[in-house]
């Protein structure tokens, strides 16, 4: 390439100039010019009112764009860009982040911002979506931050380039600094402020002005406590005290928590309220941890039922066996659902960071709204008499219209006809020039009028204003009338429990429920529950109700389990600690609060439950009769690791239609027939056998002949045969009934035919319904209704009386 003939011209001589600077000097001062931009400029909040250099600016700027609270709502990304442009020189993340969080109800108690898309959620366990695609406006409590802006109230200065106007501060019509508190880190110092509620930091305000001496023990009446958005609880008042007189303090947070009943089976600790910036998924999270790792014992499942008609619901079952108010105070000690807040009232006073109390952060806000109220008073004075000068001067220009009109046809120009109306009327310059600009459509008799009443009004105005601007006692009740209005409007009731701290010993609950006794009850319809101890009878007195007939009652213990025997031979176990409790045995007369049986054992088909047993191999053991006439002994043989055992192994077609517990061995054995025969022998007679075994021959029947009931009774008590005949051979047949008592019919031996138990009437043929046991019985129908017995009838076999009401179930007191 052919070099260019032209040669570059020497570079201008300049002179070198090194300074030598020593680098931990450059160092320090660097750091502290950083450090207090960061101070100043970002990560603390203006005590005037409140608000960090971002959150300024986007409130202005959304004031300057006029998104207000009725206009319709504009895409985020739009105001951080203009945000950014025009006053905040930093990432747009930072920008959206803050505008994001004014718009939170869970993070601000009143937010300033009125978002439109996802903006969040508690604990950000969601994260806000996009600027693109989320909307905002202000909100009215943005209005009130903003409001009289333009009407010099606050000062304003240079943005970052100098090409935009922003203010230093906003005019803050309520105490924004307590209201919403503030978090921030800076370079050496922090901010951390909970929020307030509005009414009582505006009556705290209030009473501030009134009295300007006040102390702080009577402003600690009018604002007790924060008021957290999320509600909940605080717990220990002391701290609170401490930051609120001397800007340093620290108080715990405490979920909202109820135990309820969750399931048939199980309580559980539902959570309505947690402690602020505490997301439901931190909370799930940490507890199956803790679960994990075996920390934590107790908790069955957790579920986050939490939607926006019910807001925030979390169901953690507990395990039965367990205790859960105790669970609830290991989860309050192992999870956030406890968390401890550290206040640190450190904001911007005058450019320079300071730790205030309670009083002094009101002064500052309360000082703050004086010079406001006084600016704004010395503006729209201003403007006032400005408007007042123009109005007198057109009054003089209509008192005599006809001269003022000569005057400017007979001028050669619109500077001659000025100087003119000057001289002769005795006009300002500005007073002139409105008159000419004003068209001559105006200058009737009616604008007259109301160029007069407005006179009027503006020098009411005016006084008005100079009544304030001159009166300290004036100024300060304006002030206070203004917050009072703000509080009107915009307080809402206290949202945050405050609870002060016991010095007394704190009662330690055990974490799982004691193993007492109790008794297990199964009722006729099918419902169990077990009573709250194991002594007692139940209440023959008590008054009737449904699901009142216990057709087996065990005795167990809390943590014990007990055995269901169902009509094909099975031996089902049932986890107490599972039942739902009664009130003790000796007040129970209804199971209606009792679970159906279907939600701890499942059956077969046409399978059911025949009675209860415990499952002591200690015990005489398990009686069983079948509807073939077979009875058995069970010993009691019951392997721990199985939950499904066989009592008696049945013939094709049999089936077990009653069976009992032995209490001493020495119980009578009671078989009834369809055909009204009855036989009673002692349990003495029976050979105990293996689950395995298929029992021996207990009552002779006929041809086509089943049993109809299998019962043991203690021949040492009082007891009772009840009988019920009918036509069809079903209990929709009423028939008559008769009840006999127990002592009328003789033993005989086992395997025997027994006697007549009743005597059939003209179109009886058989039983179809028997029952023999303690007295006195009752009887319950087929829903479980009450029904009344027939009076006894000595005759062992005599015929039976009508039936008013049908009976399918019978017990003998139990106990």
């Amino acid at each position: 390439m052919a070099r260019s003939s032209k040669q570059s011209p020497p570079p201008e001589e300049f002179e070198e100039r090194i300074l030598d600077i020593d680098v931990v000097d450059e160092m320090r001062g660097s750091f502290l010019e950083y450090a207090y931009s960061v101070i100043y400029s970002r990560a603390l909040p203006d005590a005037r009112d409140g608000l960090k250099p971002v959150q300024r600016r986007i409130l202005y700027q959304m004031h300057d764009m006029g998104l207000r609270p009725d206009r319709s709502y504009v895409k985020c990304a739009r105001v951080v860009g203009e945000v950014m442009g025009k006053l905040h020189p930093h990432g747009d993340s930072a920008i959206y982040d803050a505008l994001v969080r004014m718009a939170q109800q869970f993070s601000m108690r009143l937010p300033l911002v009125d978002g439109h898309g996802n903006f969040g959620s508690l604990g950000n366990d969601d994260p806000p979506a996009a600027m693109r695609y989320t909307e905002c406006r202000s909100a009215s409590a943005a209005g009130l931050m903003v409001a009289s802006i333009d009407e010099d109230t606050v000062d304003f200065t240079p943005n970052y380039d100098g090409s935009e106007q922003e203010p230093a501060a906003l005019p803050a019509a309520y105490p924004n600094l307590l209201v919403n508190g503030s978090s921030g880190i800076a370079v050496g110092m922090a901010t951390n402020m909970p929020p307030h509620n509005l009414g009582e930091v505006v009556a705290a305000a209030r009473h501030l002005i009134r009295h300007p001496n006040a102390d702080l023990d009577t402003l600690l009446r009018l604002v007790p406590g924060p008021d957290l958005p999320t509600g909940g609880q605080i717990v220990g008042l002391d701290g609170i005290r401490d930051a609120y007189r001397t800007g340093r303090g620290t108080f715990k947070m405490r979920a909202t928590v109820t135990v309820e009943k969750v399931s048939a089976r199980r309580r559980g600790l539902i959570v309505t309220e947690l402690p602020f910036a505490v997301g439901p998924e931190k909370v799930i999270g940490k507890i199956k941890d803790l679960v994990n790792s075996k920390r934590l014992t107790g908790i069955a499942d957790v579920k986050d039922l939490t939607d926006r008609e019910n807001g925030l619901r979390l169901v953690i079952e507990v395990k039965n066996g367990f205790n859960p108010e105790a669970v609830l105070a290991q989860l309050y000690k192992l999870t956030p659902m406890e968390e401890t807040f550290g206040i640190n009232n450190v904001a911007l006073v005058d450019g320079q960071p300071l730790t205030m109390g309670l009083r002094e952060l009101l002064q500052v806000y309360v000082d703050h709204r004086f010079e406001v109220v006084r600016r704004r008073s010395e503006f729209r004075r201003g403007k006032r008499r400005d408007r007042l000068h123009l109005v007198e001067g057109l009054l003089v220009a209509l008192l005599d219209i006809d001269e003022v009109i000569r005057l400017i046809r007979s001028s050669d120009n619109a500077a001659a006809a000025k100087e003119s109306l000057m001289e002769r009327f005795e006009l300002s310059e500005i007073q002139t020039q409105y008159i000419l600009d004003t068209p001559l459509r105006r200058l009737t008799r009616f604008d007259r009028i109301e160029l007069e009443s407005e006179r009027d009004r503006l020098r009411e105005e005016i006084e008005e204003l100079t009544r304030i601007l001159e009166s300290d006692t004036e100024l300060r009740k304006l002030v206070s009338a203004e917050l009072a209005e703000v509080s009107k409007k915009f307080a809402t009731p206290r949202r945050t429990e405050l609870v002060e701290a016991s010095g007394a010993a704190v009662e330690v609950l055990p974490l799982e429920v004691s193993d007492d006794p109790c008794r297990v009850l199964l009722s006729s319809t099918g419902l169990l529950a077990r009573t709250a101890d194991g002594e007692g009878s139940l209440d023959e007195t008590a008054k009737r109700g449904k699901h009142d007939v216990v057709v087996s009652a065990v005795q167990s213990t809390i943590r014990g389990e007990v055995g269901a025997v169902t009509s094909t031979g099975r031996l089902l176990r049932i986890s107490v600690v599972d039942l739902p409790t009664l009130p003790p045995a000796a007040s129970v007369s209804s199971l209606a609060g009792g679970a159906q049986l279907s939600e701890f054992v499942s059956l077969e088909g046409d399978e059911r439950v025949i009675c209860l047993t415990t499952l002591d191999e200690s015990s005489p053991g398990l009686a069983i009769g079948t509807e073939q006439g077979v009875v058995k002994r069970v010993v009691p043989d019951y392997p721990a690791n199985k939950e499904e055992l066989e009592v008696i192994s049945l013939r094709e077609g049999d089936r077990i239609v009653g069976a009992a517990e032995l209490q001493t061995g020495e119980e009578d054995l009671v078989f009834i027939t369809e055909e009204a025969q009855l036989l009673r022998y002692p349990a003495a007679q029976v050979r105990p056998q293996g689950r395995q075994a298929g029992g021996m021959a207990g009552v002779k029947l006929g041809e086509g002949v089943r049993v109809l009931s299998f019962t043991v009774v203690d021949p040492a008590r009082d007891a009772v045969v009840f009988t019920v005949a009918g036509g069809s051979g079903t209990l929709d047949d009423l028939g008559t009934a008769k009840l006999t008592p127990f002592d009328q019919y003789p033993r005989k031996g086992r395997a025997t035919g027994g006697v007549r138990c009743q005597r059939f009437l003209k179109g009886e043929e058989r039983l179809v319904f028997a029952w023999a046991g303690g007295a006195p019985a009752r009887a319950a129908g087929r829903n479980g209704t009450p029904v009344t017995l027939p009076e006894p009838d000595p005759r062992r076999d005599g015929s039976g009386t009508p039936l008013a009401k049908e009976v399918t179930a019978l017990a003998g007191p139990v106990g």
